[in-house]
Formats: C-alpha cells, structure tokens, sequence
C-alpha cells in the first residue's frame, strides 16, 4: 500500500468518524426534544385532570344542590300539588 492510499484511508476514516460525531450529536438533539415535548404533554395532562376534578366537583355540587331544592319545593308544595 503506498502513501498516497494510506492518506486517502486516514481521509476516508475522519469523514467516517465525523459524519457519526455529526449524526449522534443531531440524535442527542432529538432526543431532548423528545423528552421536553413529553414532559409538556405530561404537565398538561394534570393540569386538565385538575381542571376535570373541580368541574366534576362543581357538578356534583350543583346537582346534589338541585336535588335537596326539589325535595324541598315537594315537601313544601306537596298538599297543593297533590291534594295531599
């Protein structure tokens, strides 16, 4: 093997090994980004479920309300409505 081979070797092997340095640093990035976009998503999951909690609560709330006005209202208004 002459000189001039061995250094088109040596070249080859450096474009080699920097297109992989190239390649796992653009993978690196990836993979950041990836993981910051899933830690986003994961936060806005719990801030919806948060927000699903305190609806369903408020829901809850307002129906047992309505229930307990509506017994009442019947009690109250029985005789009229009913002739009872």
């Amino acid at each position: 093997m002459t000189d001039v081979q061995g250094d088109d070797i040596r070249q080859l092997l450096r474009e080699i090994r920097d297109a992989q340095r190239e390649q796992l640093a653009e993978y690196r990035r990836v993979t950041e980004r990836s993981l910051e976009l899933q830690q986003r998503a994961v936060g806005r999951q719990e801030q919806l479920g948060q927000i699903y909690r305190r609806l369903l609560v408020a829901g809850g709330s307002a129906v047992a309300v309505l229930l307990v006005l509506l017994v009442y209202i019947l009690v109250r208004w029985s005789r009229y409505l009913f002739g009872i």
